[in-house]
């Protein structure tokens, strides 16, 4: 069975899974709102590929009913039923910080009560400057795994903002074992435009770089999305960049924007993907509540990796 597991989920992100497979002790992951169907699969497969421990929170009615329909009440995990009028994931936060959990993982949550007791400052959650969320993404046309961001959290980012967002992918990457990814800000044309404040931003951060790196990466802006995937676009143009179809990431100009592209790749372009937010004490799974069993077991494969790994720590 666990070969087959292998198998299903390895392709493309074995470079995670392999390295989530080989740590030496599984990590505690908090589920906040159990009952979400995907997310059970891909956590109890995580656990019987061996990187994950499951610590269900949630209604005791709806995860017991959930469990039982899945053929998963009798696997091994720790449950924590709490009230309807009981925080799944403030929950979640207070195990966590008590050192009872490893990792916290989205469940069945709506994406703004997912986040708003982790930016709630009274609780102490967040450790860098910014949280981000992460969607690493394969598309089949494309020779590497692309990161986006941010696509969840930041919604009109300021070029300090995006400056944070590329030191939170590229350190992240880092720990996967890209050590100088190639980095596109994205816009819809490759030359400033004082009327497209997006593209001057682009530039400025691009330059300010160049004099006094922010972070270690290879960094181009502003760029289209044909540019970034495609060398052949690239040379159609007259656009001069060594990186162009070589890109392991894009930042967007704005949160619809990343977060459009990422789900349009995943529905449209039979893309495999996972999503996990970096800056807060633990890493955080994060998938749509329509995503696969498989989106979620790469993001808890990611996150156990990004949590026992020293240099996931500000």
């Amino acid at each position: 069975m666990e070969n087959m597991v292998n198998e299903v989920y390895a392709h493309d992100f074995d470079y995670i899974v392999d390295r989530a497979k080989a740590l030496k002790k599984p990590v505690r992951v908090a589920l906040a709102g159990a009952d979400a169907e995907n997310m059970l699969l891909g956590l109890f497969d995580a656990q019987e590929s061996g990187f994950v421990y499951p610590i269900l929170v949630g209604s005791q009615t709806k995860v017991t009913e959930m469990l039982e329909r899945l053929g998963l009440k009798d696997r091994e995990y720790d449950f924590y039923p709490i009230a309807r009028d009981t925080n799944a994931v403030q929950y979640c936060i207070e195990m966590i910080i008590a050192g009872e959990a490893d990792v916290l993982m989205r469940g069945n949550t709506q994406t703004r009560d997912f986040l708003l007791p982790i930016l709630n400052k009274s609780n102490h959650f967040i450790e860098r400057e910014l949280l981000t969320q992460i969607g690493m993404i394969k598309i089949p046309e494309y020779d590497k795994v692309l990161s986006i961001s941010d696509i969840t959290i930041v919604v009109q980012p300021t070029p300090h903002q995006k400056a944070l967002i590329i030191q939170n992918m590229v350190d992240a990457m880092h720990i996967f074992g890209i050590d100088n990814p190639n980095i596109a800000i994205l816009s819809l044309v490759e030359k400033p435009s004082f009327h497209m404040k997006d593209t001057v931003e682009a530039q400025t951060l691009v330059r300010q770089h160049q004099e006094e790196p922010f972070a270690h990466c290879n960094l181009v802006g502003p760029i289209p999305y044909d540019l970034i995937m495609s060398k052949e676009a690239a040379r159609l143009k007259g656009f001069d960049c060594p990186y162009c179809g070589e890109f392991d990431g894009i930042v967007a100009p704005d949160l619809m924007t990343g977060n459009l592209l990422m789900k349009a790749l995943n529905m449209n372009a039979r893309a495999n993907s996972l999503g996990i937010i970096v800056g807060a004490k633990v890493p955080i799974a994060i998938t749509g509540r329509s995503d696969t069993k498989e989106q979620a077991y790469l993001s808890l494969a990611a996150c156990a990796v990004l949590a026992q790994t020293k240099r996931y720590r500000p």
